[in-house]
């Protein structure tokens, strides 16, 4: 059995509020878990004391036991210096998309037009 700590979405609608739980990998997200770890409110500011509550114990015996960490949840562990995560750099996320370069490169022959459009009527005519 292939053990996961995540986080198990609560809360209404555009309210999120999440536990943090030990569940079997292919147990749904929001479904059965076997024990609750900790408790994580997105809503509340990010220095509020109570954002993020976790039992360190529990979290360090299930570790051992072999439960692997989502992403999210490793963030939070790495935090604490419970696990390391290392961290992640992806240079393509910033490159814009190909339909965007496409009007990028239009609107920068637009612009070149316009400006020697331009320079062409300050210039003084030679008559």
């Amino acid at each position: 059995m292939s053990l996961k700590i995540r986080l198990a979405r609560g809360g209404a609608k555009k309210r999120p509020y999440y536990r943090i739980v030990v569940a079997d990998s292919r147990s749904p997200r929001d479904g059965r878990f076997i024990e609750k770890i900790g408790t994580f409110d997105p809503l509340k500011p990010k220095d509020a004391a109570d954002r993020f509550t976790l039992d360190v114990e529990k979290a360090k015996a299930w570790l051992a036991k072999g439960a692997q960490p989502t992403d999210r949840v490793a963030r939070f562990l790495d935090s604490l210096e419970l696990v390391k995560r290392e961290a992640r750099n992806n240079p393509e996320k910033a490159v814009p998309g190909k339909k965007a370069q496409e009007r990028a490169a239009e609107a920068a022959k637009i612009a070149a037009a316009a400006e020697a459009a331009a320079a062409a009527a300050a210039a003084p005519s030679a008559e």
